[in-house]
Parts: structure tokens; C-alpha cells; sequence
């Protein structure tokens, strides 16, 4: 118990210490602090903030500390200075509005809350759009959401076959129809494509819609520079739908490798890519590997394969091993010498299965001859080109029928 007192009266002691600076500004401060007893704060002086200690202040008032009794501290408690009220803050007034006008429309408001209750007419008239997926293997789940794939559904593209292409879904989700899409268009159309081609162009090349419309316009420019026609380019584009993706250098460097590889005029040169374009957009390295094929392993000469190209385009692009073996049969099987092959360079596009079935159908009647000095001689042209039936009656000189049943035998 002694214990106790001795700290509450060193904490009565302390108190009035730790709060004089807060005190030294009011005038009241010094007297009171003057006439205050040493080793007792005087209950008055304390801010609001310390109200809630004040039963520890009347507790050191009743107990005796050192020579300080009980009477001597009631001899000092009527010296200590009547309590000092402090001044409260009057509220601000706020303008005076007018309650009816602030709150006359709030009726019409809808409650903004979620948890409100609404009436069933009100549920029934609610239309929950469908969520835009946030992630999809397919367009088709985003046309009701996007009015560019939509659009572009309504001009005949064909989404299936975009989203087949790498990032071409991502491509047409990006876009908008009136401010990138639509100006293509228009160029597109510009350059001689008609409005039912517009959807097939696009699905085999929806990257054209990325394209800067200036650069576009600079390549077609090019062509028309190289004395390609209108319509030349319009057919061009529309066979190569990636032919415009090219730059101007490129499709320079292009043209110029085929006139001096093949030793082609310029009026020959253009001839050759306008009837087969996917030469200026295709790799060359397939291309060089074909005229070596023909030059070395099937043993024509550069002006034969000079011939054979300017006539039959394809067979720059053809598969090697199928170069390979249409040479085998008809030159070794059927003895078609090399410049009959360079006559009729159409034969190298037909199937093989074709060839070898005919073939061995006239030699079965004793009709293959294809020595153009000879009677009863056969063209190539001929021998590939024509329908069965037509090529029955008029080469083989029996029916359709006699041909099948041969079919049959093999």
C-alpha cells in the first residue's frame, strides 16, 4: 500500500511539469502554477483531454505523502483557482436552400441500389445482354458483340477460314469498320475488284485491312508504272490476294529476276506474272530448284526451258518429284523425245494416272502413235485434254463403255 501512494505521488508530482508548455500561454498559467502546492496538479489547470484522471487526483488529495497531511491538503485545495471554462466553437450556419426544389425530382430517380425490391413488370422488362467472352478459340462467339465482324459476315467473308490465320482474329477485333476498314475498301475497289469479290479477297487476306492506304496506293502505282494495265492489275490482285502486301523494292527485285533468269523480254516477263501473279508473292528458292530439275536432271536446254515455262507458268511451282516422274513415263515409257515435250509442256500439269490410263488403253487398241510424221498420229494436247468420252469417240475411236471395262483389267 505504501508502495502504491509513494508512485501516485510521484506521478502528481510530475504532471504539472510534462504540461507547462502547454500551459504557458494562457494567462492564468503562472499565478495558478505559483500558488499550486509543490507535488500536487491542481485539477483545474488540465486540459479536456486529461478528464478521464481525475480520480486519481482526488485519490493523492486523501492520502498522506511525506509530511503532507489530510488537513494541510484541505488548506490548499481552497486556494487553487476556480475552473476555467474553455470556449466552444459555434457551428457554422449553412445558407438556408430550399428543400422542396432540391428534392422535388428525386421521386423519378430508379433506387440505386441493388437489393431493392422492383415489381414483376419491371423484372419482366429487364433484358440481360449476353457477356462478351473474355477468351474464345473461335469468332463466331464475338459477331453479336462486334459490328465490324459483323459487317464484314454480311460482305462474304468467311470468319472460319480467318481465324485459321495466325493473329488474324486478333487483327479484326481491333478494327473498326468505318474508320479502317471501309477506306480499303474503297481502294480495293478502286483497283478493279468487283463487290462479290471483296468477301473471298478478304478471307484469304484479312492483313490487307492493317495496311497504310498510301503505301497500298504507291504499289499500285508501281504497277501501273511497269505498264500494267487496269485490268491486268485488278486480275492480278484478285488471283494474289497477297500481292499488294509486297513492297515496291520487292516486287522490283521480283520482276527483274525472272526477265534475267529466264532471259525474258519485258513484254514477256510481264505476260508471264500476270497470268500467274503468286510468282511475285511466292519463295524463289522452289523456282531456282525446278529449273535446275529441268536443266540437269531431265536434261532439256535453256532455251527449251525458256519455252516450256513461258507456256505452261505452273511448272515453276510444280513438286519436283512429280516433275520427275511424268518425265520418266513419257519420255522412257511412252518415247516422247524432248522437243515434242517442249511442244506440248501442258502435259507436265496433268495427272499422271491419267496419262498412264490412256496410254495403255491406245496401246491395247494398237493406236499409240505419237509421231506427228506418222499416220493416225496423236498430240499430247490431245491425250490429256480431252473429256473421256469425247476422247473415246474421236481418239480411240470405240465407246465409253469398252474404256471402263478396260479400267477395270488394270
Amino acid at each position: 500500500m505504501a508502495l502504491w501512494a509513494r508512485q501516485v505521488s510521484r506521478w502528481c508530482r510530475l504532471l504539472p511539469a510534462a504540461h507547462a508548455a502547454g500551459f504557458a500561454g494562457r494567462p492564468w498559467a503562472r499565478s495558478s502554477t505559483a500558488q499550486a502546492r509543490p507535488g500536487f496538479a491542481p485539477l483545474a489547470l488540465l486540459p479536456s483531454s486529461y478528464e478521464v484522471f481525475p480520480w486519481r487526483l482526488q485519490t493523492c488529495r486523501h492520502v498522506s505523502v511525506g509530511s503532507c497531511s489530510s488537513s494541510d491538503c484541505a488548506k490548499d485545495d481552497s486556494k487553487l483557482p476556480s475552473p476555467v471554462k474553455q470556449e466552444q466553437a459555434k457551428p457554422e450556419t449553412l445558407p438556408d436552400l430550399n428543400a422542396k426544389v432540391l428534392y422535388e425530382d428525386w421521386d423519378d430517380i430508379p433506387p440505386s441500389s441493388a437489393l431493392a425490391q422492383i415489381s414483376e413488370e419491371e423484372a419482366v422488362q429487364i433484358i440481360a445482354e449476353p457477356l462478351l467472352p473474355l477468351q474464345s478459340s473461335t469468332l463466331r462467339d464475338y459477331v453479336d458483340h462486334s459490328e465490324t465482324l459483323a459487317k464484314l459476315v454480311h460482305l462474304g467473308v468467311d470468319l472460319s477460314q480467318v481465324e485459321r490465320r495466325p493473329k488474324a482474329g486478333q487483327l479484326l477485333l481491333t478494327l473498326d469498320f468505318e474508320k479502317d476498314i471501309k477506306k480499303i475498301l474503297l481502294f480495293l475497289k478502286d483497283v478493279g475488284l468487283e463487290d462479290n469479290q471483296l468477301g473471298p479477297f478478304l478471307t484469304k487476306n484479312p492483313y490487307i485491312l492493317a495496311e497504310d492506304l498510301e503505301a497500298l496506293e504507291t504499289r499500285v502505282a508501281y504497277l501501273k508504272s511497269k505498264k500494267f494495265g487496269e485490268a491486268e492489275i485488278a486480275q492480278m490482285v484478285s488471283r494474289a490476294p497477297y500481292l499488294l502486301l509486297f513492297s515496291v523494292e520487292r516486287l522490283d527485285n521480283r520482276l527483274g529476276f525472272f526477265k534475267n533468269e529466264l532471259g525474258f523480254s519485258v513484254k514477256k516477263t510481264k505476260d508471264l506474272v500476270i497470268r500467274l501473279p503468286r510468282l511475285l508473292t511466292g519463295k524463289l528458292e522452289p523456282v531456282k530448284e525446278n529449273l535446275q530439275v529441268c536443266q540437269i536432271e531431265l536434261g532439256f536446254q535453256r532455251n527449251e526451258i525458256r519455252e516450256i515455262v513461258f507456256k505452261t507458268p505452273k511448272i515453276l511451282t510444280a513438286s519436283k518429284k512429280r516433275l520427275r516422274q511424268t518425265f520418266d513415263y513419257l519420255h522412257n515409257i511412252m518415247g516422247i523425245p524432248h522437243h515434242m515435250l517442249t511442244r506440248f509442256p501442258q502435259v507436265f500439269n496433268s495427272k499422271l494416272l491419267r496419262i498412264k490410263e490412256r496410254h495403255m488403253f491406245l496401246t491395247f487398241l494398237g493406236r499409240a502413235q505419237y509421231d506427228p510424221a506418222q499416220p493416225s498420229y496423236i498430240s499430247l494436247d490431245q491425250l490429256v485434254s480431252l473429256p473421256d468420252e469425247v476422247f473415246c469417240t474421236q481418239i480411240a475411236k470405240t465407246s465409253i463403255q469398252d474404256f471402263e471395262k478396260f479400267l477395270k483389267t488394270l
